[in-house]
């Protein structure tokens, strides 16, 4: 049954407001829309119950929002009732579904319900017969889980009606389907050349291309994922192969898509097998697909296929279908404008009207599509790919294990609204002949590394003597917890070994009592660096905390690089070992200036590198292609050592680091695991969303009680720091429902006496309204002390259940018998919409199952759609092979390696192509990268970078002569290496930026970024958007409805430190500031290249504001991090001084102003602090054309190491009165312009600071 939507603007604003009390911090908050529906929808049948009085109604409501009785608001309730008064077209609503009910009454008999047909492709020891009957639904399961936010998809199974017609009208149903589908595709037939009103058009196959579908129902989905998701759905509806009658087609389509798209059903009846047969072919990455198609249309019996193939075949029918076209679009218009509208050329406008009308058709060359009509694309698609039918759509939620195959001993358990799958512990036993390796076996200096360690792991004992003696590139592939760390340890040993000097032993004996360190001088530092790459921010961290003080005894300074800290110079010549994210290396040994330090690195660390499934997959596979390339060209040594998680495939990407497969490549099961681990995967196969959501905690109730009975602690992992405090409380009201409270604190004890010590220090309200019932919280918006607390508290036993973010898993090492993932989609601002959780969080969070020291095993149990179980079935029992996701940002990383000089023609490409994961897997498993059998014999990568450099060359990041091969970078190329940008975003800033851009339009164009390309307005966030749009500086043109007003209002609420509401709010204006100042940087550096001053102040003042958090009519002095806000207040209210007179202003003055005589000293000393410059300038004609200018520049301001760190940048710029500008050096020569102006100015601006310029 598909939800409720409001049909009128009265409806509709209490539904968005009724949305917003729901999504808000005290009942739901930040949950999927599907379940913010489910629930509102819920409350709606309640407000409408006519058998509740208004006491019941809200103790049941109540009941419902926050599992408590009485803790409804009267306020809030009258509200709520007053909202669902005012949605009076829902009875109407109520009685269209029932009606609906009724008349698929009987297709529904033979159902039985969706959890006996839901199931996964899991091979257990039961028949085959059952476990091939539970496969049914998966698409549509997970359509339902994943529904996205704004777009209302039906609940219904578009499988429900499979079969079914067979089934109610027995014998007669052959007999009649065929006539039936004749009949309909023969009526439809006659329409075609009189084009009736009330026929159906038969389209052409030239106006169906591979993404046909999509485009249909874009006009009602938004969100591009889910309207690709339906629109797969729709085409394995239309398939014509199994032989469903039309009437069954039908019911499907309406089950999919509802009565509101009912024309376009219509159309799709009437064209099944054109668009099936158009699409499948259009998508075909094989030849064998492709002809599969081709023999079913030929055979198909209505007669339809086969007209459509041999149209498809004749390329004479597109120039026919373009003038029908054009004729139909003139209808159009003529309707549109009235009868009296003969000529296009006699309206205004009209030729805009017509270039939108034929928007769709689109034939030709540069349209885009993938239209078969001109010879130009034609040729084209012959010489280049579709990277976007490439590229797994699904990304790091790849799934390509048909069939996953589980232990002898597993077992399955269907439960009310869900199923249970349980995979027992894999446990080894040690042989006999198995040395441990002691730490005193290893050399005496390397044994302050392993301070309070007396011997080596299993793991590590076995990989030793490789790891710390030879210098092979190395794999290790082990299960969490199984002491990778120690194993890079022993590697970065090696290389310390390599730079020990010649007496460092005999430097080492004696005894100088001078020497901070035995080690002291013993080791050349200035020689190497090694660098560490960790996925997170949270594990670069850990890292630079354990190793400083593990490598601290040798004198390694260990720093980190990440998104939020940058090194100068001087500190990168003074680090040894550099711990950096994949992205912050890319960058960094992008740009030549890095190169520097770049040469001396001879080890590079690659932390959880099965991060190659991921999204951010590419960025490891440019890193370490750029580091065997550079070892290949300068013949230094660079040794590459990669840590993994257990993967299947971990050949290829031995393969792909090069390795050793007999010497460096190691692969431990988990039988290695240091705690055996026995699983359950709890698979929901609840189909309403807000039932589904309360399950969980049911689910959470029911495994926390069996923990406790056995007196086990358990950690609860969830997605946000909010619903850490939900699910504490809701389990807490659980034990209260169900009076078992001394399952979790036993009355009396000690554990209850010291609880209620601590309960005074706690500062999180959460965390105080739970901890003495034995449950706790933990994330990282909690204060230090709080999270401190329950670490100790827990680790003490003290806590039975704490339920916590990801955070814990990554940052803090506290254990847990038995770990629970509630849930496993969180709210990706990237994608604009909620996804599955990665496979590298997933594997964190059950390594933190099982206590070394107490546990013979340890529990981890994942809560997930049923859609999903085979995925994390797969992902946890080593049978999800790591793909590469590389195709995607394929042209930005050649761009990067074009304007890095290492590649320089297309062969240069298609070699260095050969060095990443990518042509690893492709040779591997060529079908599923869309190659064909026979192009993988030949060399499957000749047209990946041929394609890459089209795409960059049309987006003008680079020149690129086809006859010679030659690639050659531009200054936009340059600009998108340097900032990170995609090429995409570069075509579209190069094509809309104009020199006299004022603050709205810039904005406008930031947000049309194709950064932000995902992200959508939810239902719920439209009226909290609709206030953000009020209280922002600079108007939006836009509706708050639109996505790219949303991004513009975000950014602004960002800068004007706005409080949000809504957690995808939140998450969305996160990701937007984290692009925001690079992309402000960019457009400042295409501004300046072109010359355009106006637009380079403008952009530069942006990148700057989003840095600071500050506007331009705000305070300079905010720039500065101890200026009290009340402060700064005052300031700005004294807005006739201007910024230049403060610096004539003494203390006293300062203090009096703000009125807070205390602050004259510091406000003194901070103006004084603030970076000016004296200019003079020393003006000669040189030529009728040219003027040479001296110019001397002195600060005038305190330079502080600590305020303005070791340099300070400023940009010349010199503008006529017209506004144009070039970039000089301090002597400088100007070319004098005809006419001549009146004036130049000459302008010195900060690169860093708002309102420094001179």
């Amino acid at each position: 049954m598909s939800t409720y939507r409001p049909t009128n603007p009265g409806s509709r604003s209490a539904y968005q407001t009724l949305l917003n009390i729901l999504s808000s911090k005290q009942y739901l908050g930040n949950q999927p829309s599907s379940i913010l529906r489910g629930a509102l929808e819920e409350v709606l049948e309640t407000l409408k119950d006519a058998n509740y009085r208004d006491p019941e109604r809200k103790e049941v409501i109540s009941k419902f929002l926050t599992g408590r009785g009485s803790s409804l608001p009267d306020a809030v309730f009258a509200q709520m009732v007053q909202l669902g008064k005012a949605m009076d077209d829902y009875e109407d609503y109520k009685n269209r579904a029932l009606g609906q009910n009724n008349n698929n009454e009987d297709e529904n008999d033979d159902n039985n319900g969706v959890d006996d047909e839901m199931g996964v492709a899991v091979v257990f020891d039961d028949s085959e017969e059952e476990e091939e009957g539970n496969r049914g639904v998966d698409e549509d399961e997970r359509s339902d889980v994943e529904e996205d936010v704004v777009v209302d998809v039906d609940d219904s199974s578009s499988d429900e009606g499979d079969g079914n017609g067979e089934a109610n009208e027995g014998g007669r149903a052959d007999d009649e389907s065929g006539d039936e589908e004749r009949m309909v595709q023969g009526s439809t037939t006659r329409t075609k050349s009189g084009g009736g009103k009330g026929g159906v058009r038969i389209l052409s196959v030239h106006e169906i291309d591979a993404h046909y579908l999509q485009r249909r129902l874009a006009a009602t989905l938004d969100d591009a994922d889910e309207c690709a998701k339906v629109a797969d759905q729709v085409l394995s509806v239309l398939d014509i192969r199994p032989g469903t009658s039309i009437r069954e087609c039908e019911n499907q389509l309406l089950v999919l898509l509802g009565f509101e798209r009912f024309d376009l059903i219509k159309t799709l009846l009437a064209n099944r097998a054109r668009i099936w047969g158009c699409v499948s072919i259009k998508r075909a990455v094989d030849e064998s697909t492709r002809d599969s198609v081709e023999k079913a249309l030929m055979e198909d019996e209505s007669g339809e296929g086969g007209k459509a193939l041999n149209e498809l075949r004749s390329r004479s029918g597109a120039e026919d279908w373009k003038g029908e076209r054009m004729k139909s679009a003139k209808d159009t218009l003529r309707k549109e404008r009235g009868d009296g509208f003969d000529s296009l050329s006699e309206a205004a406008g009209g030729e805009n009207k017509m270039s939108k009308a034929l928007d769709s058709v689109k034939v030709g060359s540069g349209g885009g599509e993938d239209g078969d009509a001109s010879p130009s694309d034609a040729k084209r698609s012959a010489h280049e790919l579709d990277f976007d039918s490439l590229t797994f759509r699904e990304g790091s939620h790849t799934m390509t294990n048909k069939k996953c195959e589980l232990p002898d001993q597993s077992w399955r358990a269907m439960k009310p609204g869900y199923e249970e799958v349980h995979v027992p512990a894999v446990r080894s036993v040690a042989p006999t002949d198995e040395k441990l390796v002691p730490i005193a076996d290893l050399p005496e200096w390397t044994h302050d590394a392993f301070k309070g360690m007396t011997m080596l792991n299993r793991v590590q004992s076995k990989m030793a003597d490789v790891a710390l003696r030879s210098s092979e590139n190395v794999l290790l592939c082990a299960p969490t917890g199984a002491g990778k760390t120690n194993v890079a340890m022993l590697s970065i040993l090696n290389i310390l070994a390599q730079y020990r000097k010649e007496r460092a032993d005999d430097m080492m004996n004696e005894d100088e009592s001078g020497k901070a360190s035995k080690h002291e001088g013993t080791l050349d530092l200035s020689a190497f660096k090694i660098i560490y790459v960790a996925p997170m921010k949270a594990l670069v961290q850990e890292v630079v905390k354990n190793f400083s003080k593990r490598l601290g005894p040798y004198g390694i300074q260990v720093r980190e690089l990440s998104g939020d800290s940058s090194l100068t110079r001087q500190q990168i010549s003074e680090t040894q070992m550099i711990v950096t994210t994949p992205e912050k290396w890319d960058i960094v040994t992008r740009q030549g200036e890095g190169r520097a330090y770049t040469q001396l690195v001879r080890l590079v660390i690659i932390d959880e590198i099965h991060l190659l499934h991921d999204d951010r997959g590419p960025v490891l596979e440019s890193i370490v292609a750029r580091v065997i390339r550079q070892v290949e060209t300068t013949a230094e040594p660079i040794r590459l050592v990669g840590l993994s998680a257990t993967l299947p495939n971990y050949a290829d990407v031995a393969t792909f680091l090069r390795v050793n497969p007999k010497k460096g490549m190691f692969f431990f099961d988990h039988s290695y695991r240091p705690v055996p681990l026995q699983m359950q995967y709890i698979g929901i196969t609840e189909r309403n969303a807000f039932r589904r959501f309360q399950l969980q905690n049911e689910i959470c109730y029911e495994k926390a009680t069996m923990q406790r009975r056995n007196g086990n602690q358990m950690l609860i992992f969830v997605h946000s720091r909010a619903e850490t405090g939900k699910t504490a409380k809701a389990l807490r009201d659980l034990a209260m429902e169900n009076d078992q409270l001394s399952l979790f604190v036993k009355e009396g004890g000690a554990t209850q006496e010291i609880l209620r010590e601590e309960l005074g220090s706690v500062k999180n309200a959460d965390l105080k309204e739970v901890l003495s019932y034995g449950f706790a919280i933990h994330h990282a918006g909690m204060a230090r002390a709080d999270r401190e607390l329950v670490e100790d508290l827990f680790a003490d036993g003290h806590i039975g259940v704490l339920c916590c973010t990801a955070t814990l898993a990554w940052g803090v090492n506290l254990p847990a018998h038995a770990v629970i993932i509630k849930g496993t989609q969180i709210y990706d601002p990237s994608k604009g919409r909620w996804a599955e959780l990665s496979p590298l969080d997933v594997l964190q969070m059950l390594g933190r199952a099982g206590r070394p020291q107490y546990d013979t095993e340890g529990e981890g149990i994942i809560m997930t759609a049923h859609s999903e179980l085979q995925y994390y079935l797969s992902l946890t029992n080593l049978q999800l092979p790591v793909e590469s996701q590389m195709i995607k940002t394929l042209p930005d990383h050649l761009n990067a390696e074009i304007v890095l000089g290492t590649i320089q023609t297309v062969s240069e490409a298609v070699e260095w192509l050969s060095y990443t994961f990518l042509y690893v897997r492709m040779l591997k498993n060529p079908n599923l990268y869309g190659i064909s059998d026979k192009a993988a014999k030949e060399d499957p990568t000749l047209k990946h970078p041929h394609t890459a450099a089209c795409m960059l060359e049309r987006s003008h990041l680079i020149r690129y002569d086809r006859r010679s091969g030659a690639l050659q970078s531009t200054p936009l190329g340059r600009i998108a290496s340097q900032y990170y940008i995609s090429h995409s975003s570069m075509a579209m800033y190069s094509r809309h930026l104009r020199p006299n851009m004022a603050d709205i339009d810039l904005l406008r164009l930031f947000s049309m970024s194709g950064e932000f390309t995902h992200i959508t307005v939810r239902e719920e966030e439209k009226l909290e958007l609709s206030k953000l749009a009020t209280r922002v500086p600079i108007p939006v043109k836009e509706s708050p409805n639109e996505p790219s007003a949303k991004i513009n209002i975000l950014l602004q609420a960002y800068i004007s430190r706005l409080k949000l509401d809504g957690f995808a709010l939140v998450s969305d204006m996160a990701f937007i500031q984290q692009s925001a100042a690079r992309i402000m940087r960019a457009l400042f550096e295409i501004s300046l290249r072109r010359g355009w001053s106006s637009l380079s102040k403008l952009t530069l003042a942006f990148a700057n504001m989003v840095s600071y958090r500050i506007w331009r009519s705000q305070s300079p002095l905010r720039q500065f991090k101890n200026v009290p806000e009340i402060v700064a207040r005052k300031l700005e209210r004294k807005s006739d001084i201007e910024w230049a007179r403060y610096a004539d202003l003494n203390p006293s003055d300062l203090g009096e102003l703000v009125g807070v005589p205390k602050m004259g000293r510091t406000l003194h000393k901070l103006v004084h602090q603030f970076p000016k410059l004296e200019l003079s300038a020393h003006i000669q004609p040189i030529t009728r054309s040219t003027l040479r200018v001296e110019l001397n520049l002195v600060p005038d301001f305190e330079f502080d190491i600590n305020i303005h760190g070791y340099v300070q940048l400023f940009h010349i710029i010199v503008e006529d009165v017209n506004g144009s500008e070039d970039e000089h050096t301090v002597v400088f020569t100007v070319n004098i312009l005809d006419p001549l102006p009146p004036s130049y100015f000459i302008r010195v601006i900060a690169d860093r600071w708002l309102h420094s310029e001179a």
